[in-house]
């Protein structure tokens, strides 16, 4: 969560259930209105038209993710969105932004080469969690999970990178009762590796002083200077805290609050805070908005534990972390912070849970994601500002 600023009500976050998962199997039926006639009254989503909004989705986030598979762009012929028509198809407009979206990735493909990294396959499942339709506008929403595989560049790399992500595809139907799509909407942060969308950055909220800490912001140029981590001074386990984010990055620790879709940064704060007192952070009990103050469990949390500007103005005050110079020094247990508009309020915290050669590869939520290299954060956020903090 950006900053706690954004709601001064206390009360503790609803735990969210799981989402539908079921997808709509089989293939899919043909809408029960004929192709060509004219319709007066407002067109029905049956189950087969679901299917294929459903498989339609499919087709879209499968492009992109193959977009980043090596060798790929040659041998992939036409996206699999090109095999849509008629009932159920992507509008004019969305087929551009996806051509646009898809030229983007293999932009970013090649970034992620220049800095040894690329993925060897890639697999994207869609489901379909719920569809409401007014008229003939249809709201679908989905669960993408994605996995990359990465290849051995390194030779030490994490075997993949995933997520979760959750869309709103928005469907309009014509006069004939034909559905297009014509928009897509990211309901998480918009933080996932397959992705081009500027990440949703909420004004700059959070309340400063003279006396409030400043993070210096750290280089991310490659490779960085040599740091190494000295994992035994600190009494600290590192290792527990990143088994800790491995275990719960997708399921969600149900003796903590979830604040995915409560404010800007979402969970991301919250999570990392979790896999720090599971390491070893005690708390520091007081006052809720007291920066000075960290704790946090099912019924109470203060700032500096969901609060992302909080949370660093925290770790420094309190003289748990030490700033890093460059990106690249981060290691296991580590911590690394993104403003992504450079506005001065940092915007998510994500976590290190293991390092390849020089490479750390950070966890986080709010879009759930584990071992995603921060060379392909980088690449995929070239112009923000990045923080980085020892623990």
């Amino acid at each position: 969560m950006k900053s706690r600023k954004l709601s001064r009500t206390r009360r503790r976050a609803a735990i969210l259930g799981a989402a539908a998962t079921s997808v709509v199997a089989g293939v899919a039926l043909l809408p029960n209105w004929s192709a060509g006639a004219a319709v007066v009254d407002d067109p029905k989503v049956d189950a087969g038209t679901k299917a294929t909004f459903q498989r339609l989705a499919d087709a879209v986030f499968t492009d992109r993710t193959e977009a980043l598979v090596d060798g790929k762009r040659d041998k992939r012929g036409k996206p699999l969105t090109d095999g849509f028509s008629g009932d159920v198809k992507l509008s004019s407009k969305q087929n551009r932004a996806e051509d646009a979206a898809l030229s983007s990735l293999d932009q970013r493909k090649e970034r992620l080469a220049q800095l040894g990294e690329k993925y060897s396959k890639g697999s994207t499942t869609v489901t379909l969690d719920a569809t409401n339709v007014k008229g003939r506008k249809a709201k679908v929403a989905v669960t993408e999970t994605t996995t990359l595989t990465y290849e051995k560049v390194r030779g030490d790399e994490p075997k993949a990178t995933g997520f979760q992500a959750h869309h709103e595809l928005t469907f309009t139907a014509d006069r004939h009762g034909d559905w297009q799509l014509t928009g897509i909407r990211d309901t998480d942060e918009g933080l996932a590796v397959n992705q081009t969308a500027k990440p949703s950055v909420a004004p700059m909220v959070a309340t400063t002083t003279s006396t409030t800490p400043s993070a210096p912001k750290a280089s991310t140029s490659y490779p960085g200077p040599a740091n190494a981590k000295n994992f035994t001074a600190s009494g600290l386990d590192y290792n527990a805290m990143a088994a800790y984010a491995k275990q719960y990055w997708s399921n969600y620790n149900p003796a903590y609050p979830n604040f995915n879709g409560h404010g800007a940064g979402g969970d991301c704060t919250n999570f990392v805070s979790q896999a720090l007192k599971a390491g070893g952070w005690k708390h520091v009990p007081g006052y809720v908005y007291d920066y000075t103050r960290w704790f946090g469990n099912a019924d109470i949390q203060s700032d500096s534990f969901v609060g992302v500007n909080e949370w660093s103005w925290f770790a420094q005050n309190s003289k748990r972390t030490t700033p890093l110079a460059n990106v690249y020094q981060l290691d296991v247990g580590d911590v690394l912070q993104v403003d992504f508009d450079k506005d001065g309020s940092k915007d998510h915290t994500m976590i290190v849970t293991s390092r390849s050669r020089g490479v750390p590869y950070v966890t986080y939520h709010s879009t759930n994601t584990y071992s995603r290299s921060v060379a392909s954060i980088i690449a995929s956020y070239p112009t923000a500002a990045y923080y980085a903090y020892r623990t």
